[in-house]
């Protein structure tokens, strides 16, 4: 089966194209031709990578918590497929022990799954003074029992991403995660410019929803951000115009130039239209574009990529290529994915997204189709 796309512009991952069209064999990409094409099907709006988010707490009704199995995650990533998103890692907030060796279990057996690219742990090994929608009852140091778990599970599952911050956890337990294969990520922490030095030097190369639940930027203390903004490690970012506020965004993306990367960090509300959901026994409620626990404290964002994406070019004045690549090749690169995702190129799957001229998504296509065909 071949088609050919034409008619839209091309974003392949790195810049974006005009006069081209995409050639598709099967469930990969054949090749990038000049137009035009005889036979091919029309489309408007801008051809991308699909997008890969490291951030996703839940979907279609589903949170990952104590109750999750591998129907829950699979559900969860085709909830987040027919939102543009190709590969997710679904995400356990602070958990007891056994939840997190549940949620685990649950991801080696959804190996295989469609989206499926492994877990993030965010949490337990915290910082309460920054804990956000965290329970603190469960906030808890990393014993060697937790770092034992967490290193075995990165030998099972494709990519492992955890978030920790210095206080709860030490640099020697940083440093034997990373050698275990896990992407150590900071957050929820309150520690100082030098502590989070520290934890760099001991192999952490991340940070979590940078500005959110941490240190932040001071004229004699930088802090977890200043450390970020100043340094190398990779940053997700929350862009939906509440966590961060666009003037914030554009000082952090004048300081870095690269290693910043989109996340939704988006709530079982994605792709429903709930307004309501239970997390560790408290209400999350959704209303006026926010989610909220009952006394204002944000508890995840009501998100999409697309809209992530929308912010970054229409708010913060990002160039569409930056964004783009922000929701798909920068993520996919940090979990070892990039051979897979993030790309348009002969050879690569046909994993893409289609956007309207103003950033709303049209289509997504998934191996040899329309997962979710343009409108007409």
């Amino acid at each position: 089966m071949t088609t050919i796309l034409s008619g839209a512009r091309i974003f392949d991952g790195q810049r974006l194209h005009d006069g081209l069209a995409m050639v598709i064999e099967q469930d990969r990409i054949a090749a990038l031709i000049p137009t035009p094409v005889e036979g091919a099907q029309i489309i408007s709006g801008v051809l991308a990578p699909a997008f890969i988010d490291l951030q996703v707490n839940g979907g279609a009704g589903h949170q990952v918590g104590p109750a999750t199995t591998p129907a829950d995650l699979a559900a969860i990533c085709a909830a987040h497929r027919r939102l543009g998103t190709a590969g997710i890692l679904p995400t356990l907030i602070t958990d007891t022990a056994e939840t997190t060796a549940r949620v685990i279990e649950a991801g080696r057996d959804c190996q295989g799954t469609p989206g499926f690219l492994g877990l993030h742990l965010e949490g337990p090994h915290l910082d309460p003074r920054r804990k956000g929608a965290h329970d603190p009852s469960l906030i808890r140091a990393m014993t060697r029992a937790d770092q034992d778990r967490i290193a075995a599970a990165a030998a099972d599952l494709p990519a492992l991403l955890v978030t920790l911050a210095p206080e709860s956890a030490q640099p020697d337990q940083i440093a034997a995660l990373a050698a275990a294969g896990v992407v150590v990520s900071l957050g929820h922490t309150d520690c100082s410019h030098a502590t989070a030095q520290t934890a760099f030097a001991a192999g952490a190369r991340c940070v979590t929803h940078l500005f959110n639940a941490m240190s932040q930027l001071g004229n004699r203390e930088p802090g977890l951000v200043g450390a970020t903004l100043s340094g190398t490690a990779a940053a997700g970012i929350i862009a939906d115009g509440i966590h961060v506020h666009p003037d914030t965004l554009r000082i952090a993306m004048a300081a870095r130039q690269d290693g910043l990367f989109l996340v939704t960090d988006c709530m079982a509300f994605a792709g429903t239209e709930l307004t309501e959901l239970q997390l560790n026994g408290r209400r999350v409620l959704r209303r006026a574009g926010r989610l909220e626990l009952p006394d204002g404290t944000l508890a995840g964002a009501d998100l999409t990529m697309a809209q992530a994406i929308r912010t970054l070019i229409t708010q913060v004045g990002i160039a569409p290529e930056r964004a783009l690549a922000m929701a798909s090749r920068i993520p996919a690169d940090l979990i070892g994915a990039a051979d897979r995702f993030g790309t348009l190129a002969p050879g690569r799957a046909a994993e893409l997204v289609l956007l309207s001229d103003d950033w709303a998504l049209k289509g997504v296509w998934s191996g040899p189709e329309w997962l979710v065909p343009p409108a007409a």
